[in-house]
């Protein structure tokens, strides 16, 4: 089986990450999806020369795969009528575009629901497509990670150090399978009403969801919530440590007095059990830091794989904290189904797997990365041109 989006038909007019991952994440799922280009291209697509990858380009890979590229100049009126056909046989629209620009393109909601009035509609944008931002250039650092106050809750506030550099992506991933979730339901919605609808995403809004317990706490009890580190942890037993081989692991016991009796016998020090100052959740929260170092202290006298043998002996929970390449090693990362083989050259090529699995639907990546343009004629002879006028819009560089 291709997978539960078999049968569903997608237009993506985006850009960068966020818009384009959702409309991925669908081509995994088992959609046809058509990729709406400008004559230069994605802009993403340049990103491998940037980085000194040459024409490889893995990140554009991942967010492109298994579609179909058409490349059209929209501002051209032929153009802007054969994006129009498209949408117009679509079952789904994405698009990241900011919302000025598709309007003055006339492929806002309102328009196009006049010739389709079951599209499901999906606008992906910085700040949300109806505030006074919305044309705000944002990206996932801006919108996301800075506005939203992801990046500043991982600085400790006794330190007033520098926010943190954001991983490429990481907002946007989030949003587009927020995307794909809010398509999938209005779909499901469609099935029952045969009318579609625009739903909406931001990256500001997923940034804030992703902070919720934070968000929540300032909003339900006025308090401000503040970032700590590993030595004012309320509980420092869900923590980071390093042990004697300078690997970094993390405890996970989040149940302080549940768990302290564990981590009492794998550490081997009673006296830990017999000291007033960790006899409880909130003296050992009291006490942090110097638990704190004294947990460094003994772990910095074994390797991690001694530790782990210990932990799991005695029920301790814990987690290596891994760089992505020892993650792509971990036979239990790799039985989880997270590197698929995708369609690509003479064979296939190892990517990264989207993050959901359908087991009466199975999924399998559609294809590899479309080439800038590759599918424009195709596209065009499925939609009833002929050859000679698609010879004629090349003439007036409608078309590439």
């Amino acid at each position: 089986m291709a997978g539960p989006m078999e049968g569903v038909k997608v237009v993506e007019m985006g850009f960068w990450v966020a818009g384009p991952s959702a409309a991925a994440i669908l081509a995994d799922w088992g959609a046809s999806v058509i990729k709406i280009e400008p004559p230069e291209g994605d802009p993403f697509r340049g990103l491998g020369r940037a980085f000194g990858l040459g024409a490889m380009n893995p990140p554009f890979e991942l967010d492109n795969r298994g579609k179909r590229s058409v490349s059209l100049d929209l501002g051209k009126p032929e153009a802007s009528g054969i994006a129009r056909e498209l949408i117009d046989e679509a079952d789904v629209f994405i698009t990241n575009v900011r919302p000025g620009s598709i309007d003055r393109l006339g492929l806002d909601y309102d328009s196009v629901r006049k010739s389709n009035p079951r599209i499901v509609y999906c606008q992906v944008t910085g700040h949300g497509p109806d505030t006074p931002d919305a044309d705000r250039a944002a990206y996932d650092v801006g919108a996301f990670w800075a506005r939203a106050g992801v990046a500043r809750s991982l600085v400790p506030s006794i330190s007033d150090g520098p926010p943190p550099q954001q991983r490429g992506g990481m907002g946007d991933h989030m949003t587009g399978l927020g995307a794909a979730a809010a398509i999938s339901a209005a779909l499901f919605s469609r099935e029952k009403s045969d009318h579609g609808q625009r739903v909406a995403i931001s990256l500001q809004r997923v940034g804030a969801y992703m902070m919720g317990w934070d968000y929540n706490t300032v909003l339900r009890a006025n308090m401000p919530v503040a970032a700590y580190d590993r030595f004012h942890a309320p509980n420092p037993i869900i923590n980071c440590f390093r042990a004697g081989d300078d690997r970094w692991f993390w405890l996970l016991l989040l149940q302080g007095d549940r768990h302290w009796p564990d981590l009492i016998r794998a550490l081997g020090r009673e006296d830990l059990g017999q000291d007033e100052r960790f006899e409880n959740i909130v003296k050992r929260a009291m006490n942090a830091e110097a638990l704190v170092r004294e947990l460094d202290a003994e772990f910095a006298k074994k390797p991690l794989a001694d530790w782990g043998q210990a932990f799991d002996r005695e029920d301790v929970w814990w987690a290596p904290a891994q760089t992505v390449s020892e993650a792509l090693q971990d036979p239990a990362i790799l039985a989880n189904g997270v590197v698929v083989q995708v369609p690509g050259g003479e064979g296939t090529v190892d990517m990264v797997a989207t993050p959901v699995d359908f087991y009466g639907t199975p999924w399998s990546p559609q294809g590899p990365v479309p080439e800038l343009g590759q599918h424009t004629e195709e596209v065009l002879l499925e939609l009833g041109y002929d050859w000679e006028q698609i010879a004629a819009l090349k003439e007036t560089g409608a078309i590439p």
